[in-house]
């Protein structure tokens, strides 16, 4: 079996009601999805993360222009051997951003064809499940007029709740007043009613609007502060890991296991955040796993891509194992994105749905999931 095609297709749609996060406005949803063919017939899906306000065709060039003739003819079961062959020839251009989502997407998807030429889920691939199915939070609680919304927001955490969500994460990095604000008014709107609030400040602070936020959200019982300064300074996230009473989260914005590694070493957080459309794919997984496990370090992906992350995340999630193993050791929880996104929703013929305030992991051959060719299409640049 050989690899005899690679294609890109960014996709892109517009959204009716643009939204923000700490580091600019979202008007339109994009992924970049990776198709892999073989000489007999099977298909894998991958996905780059479209990091940030990220055009989807920047990862899709890279794709197309430096790994898909690198890795052509060659055996899509040979994993860990292409990703180091894809790392090492784009290593003096790459290591970061764009170069390691193009190689985290192409990997994926091979891992996607693996499992079904076995005819097995990628988590029996990856040695096993230690869970067949997880509990998801509700990531939202994006602005749609920038500061003064907390009232809105409130009413946001009330219908999360209502739908079954026990975990939420609320994004924040409008200013530390206005986080406050909006913090105190949620918290005291849940409080009693068993939910743990989390709070993504997506690097929008110096580590002292960090540390004073921080304090402000002492005595909120908040399961973690994620990314509260940027990715480069490892220094103030071992400060604040030291200083603040919750655990500090981060990763998203970082890349493969040379990355991680920095990461762990400098003891820069409590809870490993890797995303696999953009930390080297399942092969970049499985790497930081091992180097977090070794390390004490929990691991609890980022996911805010289509249903092709959804689904990878999910075979990654039930493959990991207890960070601090115990009769009753805390699990990782499901990022899942509330915002508008047809990606979602409409690009696989079975999207991932939460019953009873959970959501089963496929145990279909690959990564579980059938792509829809019409939304491709639809939405395809």
């Amino acid at each position: 079996m050989k690899i005899e095609s690679v294609t890109a297709h960014p996709l892109r749609t517009e959204l009716e009601t643009p939204f923000a996060f700490s580091q600019g406005w979202v008007r339109a949803r994009c992924a970049t999805l990776v198709e892999i063919r073989t000489n007999d017939g099977l298909v894998g899906w991958g996905e780059a993360f479209c990091q940030g306000l990220e055009a989807p065709e920047i990862s899709a060039t890279i794709i197309r222009d430096c790994f898909a003739w690198m890795i052509t003819g060659q055996s899509p079961l040979d994993t860990e051997r292409l990703w180091f062959e894809m790392y090492n020839r784009s290593r003096d251009f790459g290591r970061k951003g764009s170069v390691m989502a193009a190689i985290s997407a192409i990997d994926t998807a091979l891992w996607d064809i693996a499992g079904k030429a076995y005819g097995r889920p990628v988590w029996q691939l990856l040695g096993g499940a230690f869970r067949r199915e997880v509990e998801p939070y509700a990531t939202g609680f994006y602005r749609v007029t920038g500061q003064g919304e907390a009232a809105r927001l409130v009413e946001e955490a009330q219908m999360h709740r209502e739908r079954g969500f026990r975990f939420m994460k609320v994004k924040i990095g409008f200013g530390v007043e206005d986080d406050i604000e909006v913090m105190n008014a949620i918290h005291a709107a849940m409080e009693g009613s068993g939910i743990t609030l989390m709070v993504d400040a997506n690097h929008a602070y110096g580590r002292a609007e960090a540390v004073y936020l921080g304090e402000a959200m002492a005595d909120m019982g908040l399961r973690w502060f994620e990314e509260p300064v940027v990715p480069e300074d490892l220094e103030s996230y071992a400060h604040l890991r030291g200083r603040l009473p919750m655990a500090i989260a981060g990763g998203e914005n970082e890349h493969g296991l040379y990355g991680f590694n920095a990461l762990f070493r400098s003891g820069a957080v409590d809870i490993a955040q890797p995303d696999i459309g953009s930390c080297g794919g399942i092969t970049g997984m499985r790497h930081i796993m091992a180097l977090a496990q070794a390390s004490g370090i929990e691991v609890n992906p980022h996911v805010w891509g289509s249903s092709v992350a959804q689904a990878a995340s999910l075979q990654v999630i039930a493959a990991l194992p207890d960070a601090h193993h115990a009769l009753f050791a805390r699990q990782p929880i499901l990022e899942y994105d509330q915002s508008a996104h047809p990606f979602r929703n409409d690009l696989t013929t079975r999207p991932m749905t939460m019953k009873e305030g959970r959501v089963a992991i496929p145990d279909a051959p690959g990564l579980g999931i059938e792509v829809r060719r019409d939304t491709v299409e639809a939405y395809r640049i």
